[in-house]
C-alpha cells in the first residue's frame, strides 16, 4: 500500500501531517466508530452516501481488494465497472497519501524462499518453538524469543522484563533447552567457534508502569565501566502502555538508544497512553477512543489477501451481524455481547450459526427464527464486506497518528527519532519500528533499511 515515509519529513512537516490526520479522521469518524456486528441493527449501509452505495454495491471480494484497498492479486489488471464518485476517490487517495508506508525495502523475505516455515537466517536451535512470523521479527530486529537470540545468539548482555511469572518460568526453561542444544551442536561441529562465553538472558518478574520509572529495569547486570552504563531499550511488539513506558524510560541518562515496535493500541491508558506530545494534545479532534484504536490493529494486508481468495470465511461478519439482530429482538438491552469463536462458520447454514451463537450468549437456541429475514441478511454479505473494507482502508491513518504522536513527543524533548517499516507486513502487520537516540542517528539507522542488515 502506498504511503508517506516518516524519514522524509521535517519536524514541521510531521506536525502538519498530524493536523491533516485529525481533520480526516474527524471527517470519516462515523465509519471508524461503527461496529460491523451492528451492520443490520444500525443500518450501516444506509449511512453511506448513495453514490458510494452505487459504486460499491455488487463488487465481489477480489474487486474490493483491487479497487478499494488498492491491492490487486498478482497479475490482476484493475478495471472499474463504473465511474466512482469523486468523494469516494478522494477518501481512497487521502488514505493512501497520509498513512505511513508499511512497505519495507524488500519484497518477499529471502530467508523464507527455500522453506516458508523456516528462516534460513536462524539456525535450527533458534527456530524451535518459534513461528515463522516471530522468526522473521527476531532476525530483522534482533519477547522472550528476542532476548534469547540477542543474548545466546549475539552474545549481548540482556535483561528481560515480564509481569507474568509463569511466562518468565517458561522463558527460563526455553533458555536452558536452547543452551543445551547449542552445546550439543558445538560438540558435533567443533570447528565452529563463537566470539565469547554465552549468557542466558536475565529475567525479571515485574510490571513496568507507564507513568513511573522502574529502577529494576535500568539496574546494570555487571559492574559499570568508567564511562557508566550504556543501555538499549528494545520492545518487540510491546503491548499497550509498555510502548509508552519505554519512551518514558528513554529520558534516563543510562539509556542511549531505543528500538520499539508497538501493538495493541486499544490497551493504551486513557489518559496517559495517548496523546504524548504537546502538539497532538493541542489539536482539535485528536481524540482516539477505544473503537478507533482497536481498528488500527487489524491486518490490512492479510484481509486484502482474504478478499483476493474470496473464501467462504468472509461471511463471518455477516453471520455475526445477523445474530445481533436476533439477540436484540430477544433482549433489547443486550448489546454487542462477546461470542466465543464458533468453529467452521463457513460450513454452517445461517440459522445453525445463529442457534449456536444464542447458546454462547446464554439465550435459548430454540427461539423462533425469522428465516426469511436471515436469508435477506445473508444476501447482503458483499455489502458487509465492503463496509468493513472501508473501515480497514482508514485504519492505518489511526495507527499513523498514534506513532506520529510518539515521534513528536521524543522530538519535543530534544531527542532524535525516526520510524520505518522493518518487517514484511504480510507476516507481521505491526511492522513500524520507532528508533531513537540522544545524538544524530547517522548511518546506524540506515542499517535497518535493508533486508540483509
Amino acid at each position: 500500500m502506498p504511503g508517506v515515509s516518516a524519514r522524509g519529513l521535517s519536524h514541521e512537516e510531521r506536525r502538519q501531517l498530524a493536523v491533516n490526520l485529525t481533520r480526516v479522521l474527524a471527517r470519516y469518524r462515523p465509519i471508524l466508530d461503527a461496529y460491523i456486528i451492528e451492520f443490520f441493527t444500525d443500518n450501516l449501509w444506509g449511512t453511506l452516501p448513495c453514490s458510494w452505495q452505487e459504486a460499491l454495491d455488487g463488487l465481489n471480494p477480489p474487486q474490493l481488494a483491487a479497487q478499494l484497498l488498492g491491492m490487486p492479486g498478482e497479475g490482476e489488471v484493475v478495471r472499474y465497472r463504473s465511474v466512482w464518485p469523486l468523494t469516494l476517490l478522494a477518501l481512497k487517495s487521502t488514505a493512501y497519501a497520509l498513512a505511513f508506508t508499511r512497505t519495507p525495502g524488500f519484497q518477499t523475505p529471502s530467508e523464507f524462499l527455500e522453506n516458508p516455515s523456516q528462516s534460513s537466517r536462524l539456525t535450527a536451535p533458534f527456530r524451535k518453538h518459534v513461528r515463522p512470523k516471530k522468526q522473521h521479527e527476531i532476525r530483522r530486529l534482533g519477547e522472550g524469543h528476542l532476548s534469547r537470540f540477542m543474548s545466546l545468539g549475539l552474545g549481548l548482555t540482556v535483561k528481560s522484563i515480564e509481569g507474568d511469572r509463569r511466562l518468565v518460568e517458561r522463558a527460563q526453561r526455553l533458555d536452558r533447552e536452547l543452551l543445551q542444544a547449542l552445546e550439543k551442536e558445538e560438540k558435533r561441529s567443533p570447528q565452529v567457534t563463537r566470539a565469547g562465553p554465552r549468557h542466558s538472558p536475565h529475567h525479571v518478574v515485574r510490571w513496568v508502569e507507564p507513568t513511573a520509572l522502574c529502577e529494576e529495569l535500568l539496574l546494570p547486570l555487571e559492574p559499570l565501566p568508567p564511562c557508566g552504563a550504556r543501555l538499549l531499550l528494545t520492545g518487540l511488539h510491546a503491548c499497550g502502555d509498555l510502548s509508552v513506558a519505554l519512551l518514558r524510560h528513554f529520558s534516563c541518562p543510562e539509556v542511549v538508544a531505543l528500538a520499539s515496535v508497538g501493538c495493541c493500541y486499544m490497551k493504551l491508558s486513557e489518559p496517559g497512553g495517548y496523546p504524548l506530545s504537546q502538539w497532538v494534545a493541542g489539536l482539535r479532534g485528536s481524540e482516539l477512543p477505544y473503537r478507533l484504536r482497536e481498528g488500527a490493529c487489524h491486518a490490512l494486508e492479510d484481509y486484502a489477501e482474504r478478499l483476493q481468495r474470496a473464501g467462504p470465511g468472509l461471511r463471518t461478519h455477516c453471520y455475526r451481524a445477523a445474530l445481533e439482530t436476533v439477540i436484540r429482538g430477544a433482549r433489547p438491552e443486550l448489546r454487542r455481547p462477546g461470542v466465543q469463536g464458533i468453529p467452521r462458520v463457513h460450513e454452517l447454514k445461517i440459522e445453525e450459526y445463529v442457534q449456536r451463537g444464542l447458546r454462547r450468549v446464554g439465550l435459548d437456541p430454540q427461539l423462533p427464527l425469522n428465516l426469511a429475514a436471515l436469508r435477506a441478511h445473508q444476501a447482503q454479505e458483499n455489502r458487509v464486506v465492503a463496509f468493513f473494507s472501508l473501515a480497514l482502508l482508514l485504519a492505518p491513518l489511526v495507527e499513523t497518528l498514534i506513532l506520529l504522536d510518539r515521534l513528536l513527543c521524543l522530538q519535543e524533548q530534544g531527542f532524535h527519532a525516526e520510524l520505518l517499516p522493518i518487517f514484511s507486513p504480510e507476516l507481521s502487520p505491526r511492522n513500524l519500528v520507532l528508533v531513537a537516540t540522544k545524538s544524530p542517528l547517522g548511518e546506524a539507522f540506515s542499517l535497518l533499511e535493508t533486508e540483509d542488515s
